[in-house]
């Protein structure tokens, strides 16, 4: 199937609300999560496992990355495994794959890096690629107030108008980085347009004698209606609001500055200031600079997301 219809969204969101309940981890990223709610990309395979009327399992393949080849990520309910679904449902990705990529190339993400999901992966060939820490802090330890450096400001972003300097920035910043430094305008709008945006949330380090980006903390919290407002649950899940540093970046031209800190400060004192007691981030396993950056401002590894690769 390549286009879900709203029915089938819906029953896909009920289905990965079980899985993370049950599991502790969501088992769909958010790249996924927001296209998922439009219906799924037209170049999207979307795999759909019944029992009888029953949604019981499903996956996502993502065949748009050229580059990197396609990706994958699926989940069951959890009153329905160790039935042989998880393996139907990769064996099916792979074949979607091949369809599109003559050299089968798939990667496939195991969120929570849960030993079933180990398993599988290897016994069909697949091995460790990419690891990702998601690390959290309470808010009610205490928050340093940043400190700039001269001749550097911050204020909320404004859509509209910093758009496409943002997205030049965000470019330079994560040039390596194999998911985020590709955004485009339409990424951007699409996440502009989430419920859960608030400017105000959206921290831009400028240089006060041109007004040139030198960095970026854009917060995001889960579990609200909005940043701000009264928090209710509109997430599905029967969780406290958690804040998250969602994208934090530099400038590699304004390196050593001190910015890193002093935008991370920011942002965590933002999130505190709108009365939420945690924050969380993600953050890949091979960047040890960042993780030192995070460790000295008193986070520490929750779980691990795995991307396996075939």
């Amino acid at each position: 199937m390549d286009h879900l219809r709203p029915a089938d969204v819906a029953e896909v969101l009920a289905l990965t609300r079980a899985a993370g309940d049950a599991d502790g981890a969501y088992p769909l990223s958010e790249h996924v999560m927001l296209h998922l709610r439009h219906g799924g990309d037209a170049p999207a395979v979307h795999l759909l496992a019944r029992d009888g009327d029953e949604l019981v399992g499903y996956a996502h393949v993502d065949t748009t990355d050229a580059v990197e080849g396609a990706s994958a990520e699926l989940c069951v309910h959890p009153l329905h495994r160790r039935r042989g679904l998880g393996r139907a449902l990769v064996l099916g990705a792979i074949e979607a794959a091949e369809e599109r990529d003559p050299s089968g190339r798939l990667r496939l993400w195991a969120h929570g890096d849960h030993p079933s999901a180990n398993a599988l992966a290897l016994s069909l060939g697949f091995v460790r690629a990419r690891v990702l820490w998601q690390m959290r802090r309470s808010l009610y330890a205490p928050v340093p107030a940043p400190e700039l450096p001269d001749g550097v400001a911050l204020r909320p972003f404004r859509p509209g108008e910093d758009d496409e300097a943002w997205l030049a920035l965000n470019a330079k910043a994560f040039a390596d980085h194999p998911d985020q430094g590709r955004w485009t305008a339409a990424d951007l709008q699409v996440r502009l347009a989430e419920q859960w945006f608030d400017p105000g949330g959206f921290l831009l380090a400028e240089r006060t004698s041109d007004g040139a980006l030198l960095g970026f903390h854009w917060t995001k919290v889960h579990g609200a209606s909005r940043p701000g407002h009264s928090h209710s649950h509109d997430d599905g899940h029967d969780h406290d609001p958690i804040g998250e540093v969602y994208v934090l970046g530099v400038d590699p031209a304004a390196q050593g500055l001190g910015l890193g800190t002093a935008l991370t400060l920011a942002g965590l004192r933002h999130l505190r200031a709108d009365g939420l007691d945690q924050v969380m981030l993600y953050v890949e396993e091979t960047n040890p600079t960042a993780i030192g950056l995070y460790t000295r401002l008193g986070f520490a590894r929750w779980s691990t997301d795995v991307s396996f690769r075939r």
